[in-house]
């Protein structure tokens, strides 16, 4: 069974490269329950947002021929398939 909250954000496990070069953080891979690994062909665009006083770090990704969208939250230090 899917882990999905209210606001239709599946959370997921995320293989990310912190550093590197002008990009921070850089998802690489993620990992619903029960599936195994989708590689990200390319990093589209990052934005953050902040939402009562968290930071929301909003990765739009392109997964094969398809855009995805990954979410960090820094309070729970959660990433969120969206």
């Amino acid at each position: 069974m899917k882990n999905i909250n209210k606001n239709n954000k599946e959370q997921v496990e995320v293989m990310a490269l912190f550093g590197y070069e002008m990009t921070p953080c850089q998802p690489l891979s993620f990992r619903r329950r029960g599936e195994s690994e989708t590689e990200v062909t390319e990093l589209l665009r990052t934005q953050i947002r902040f939402v009562g006083g968290v930071a929301l770090h909003i990765f739009d990704v392109l997964v094969g021929r398809e855009t995805r969208r990954l979410e960090f939250d820094s309070r729970s230090l959660s990433w969120y398939l969206t």
